[in-house]
């Protein structure tokens, strides 16, 4: 048995499909079927069961799936130690964001990125909390950037700052005539919300959670922006955070948007992180950018 083995495994298992793990893997697919079926013989057990225009783990393969990922993982911690050991702030890093974040924090960090860390390559994903998390576990990306607490079995944590909650009302809404809105004022309000697995829909549940506010059952949205044209078309209120609010994203085409008065409910927005990874000094490099600049 080696790691290529496992890598095949493993890229047989994401895909279900001989020929696109072969692709993934860069060799034909009777090389890879081949073995794969050496690793069966070696384990004395069946990894796959083979049907035509279809592959599924048998009952064993599950279970040895997440070794094999751990091993493959583990094998590429040392390839990258190794590598930057001399040179910790270059090459390649893999950092995801979730979409409540990215597209309104990578604006304000990428230049500060290149200029202060010129030699790191970075390769951005944006993905919700739940796929992030896995997809950190499995070793596909090294940094995730998104609101804490998570669930950090086997990871690090490290709050990076506070965002505040905003309030976004039609125009022609009584609180859009407001300095700023209280929690209470929100009672009896129908409030819009993202749709299940997106955090910031929890977290706004969280937030209206002491005041009687009605969750609109008829709408979720599928992103923050759709969030806002519904607001714009007078559907509802909704909550969104302070940095999805700046410039070109604030109040105007049908909606106004409103900041809270004290005390203002926030969200932690942080990083995270394998524990046994090998690139904290990346990490702590691209996180302390992300800091001094939520201060400035």
């Amino acid at each position: 048995m080696n790691l290529r083995d496992l890598k095949y495994f493993v890229a047989l298992a994401d895909t279900r499909h001989f020929g696109k793990a072969a692709e993934r893997s860069f060799v034909s697919q009777p090389t890879l079927s081949a073995q794969i079926k050496k690793l069966e013989n070696y384990l004395g057990v069946q990894l796959i069961e083979r049907q035509p225009r279809k592959v599924t783990l048998t009952e064993t393969g599950m279970k040895i799936l997440p070794v094999a990922r751990r091993i493959l993982q583990e094998s590429e911690e040392i390839v990258s130690l190794a590598r930057h050991e001399h040179d910790p702030l270059a090459g390649k890093l893999k950092i995801a964001l979730i979409p409540t974040i990215g597209p309104y924090l990578l604006p304000l960090i990428t230049r500060k990125l290149r200029k202060q860390l010129p030699r790191l390559k970075l390769m951005l994903y944006e993905y919700q909390t739940n796929p992030l998390l896995d997809r950190l576990r499995d070793g596909e990306i090294e940094l995730g950037i998104l609101a804490l607490p998570v669930p950090h079995d086997g990871l690090e944590t490290r709050p990076l700052y506070e965002e505040p909650f905003t309030v976004a009302v039609p125009n022609q809404h009584a609180l859009a005539k407001r300095n700023n809105v209280k929690l209470d004022d929100l009672t009896g309000e129908n409030l819009l919300l993202l749709e299940d697995g997106h955090c910031l829909r929890d977290q706004a549940l969280d937030v209206c959670s002491k005041i009687d506010v009605k969750e609109s059952e008829d709408y979720r949205a599928t992103s923050l922006e759709t969030l806002r044209q519904m607001v714009a078309a007078g559907l509802g209120i909704t909550l969104l955070p302070e940095l999805a609010t700046r410039g070109p994203f604030g109040s105007g085409h049908g909606l106004t948007v409103k900041s809270f008065a004290r005390p203002v409910p926030t969200r932690t927005v942080g990083a995270v992180w394998r524990k046994s990874s090998a690139r904290s000094a990346a990490i702590d490099a691209v996180c302390e950018i992300i800091r001094t600049t939520m201060q400035e």
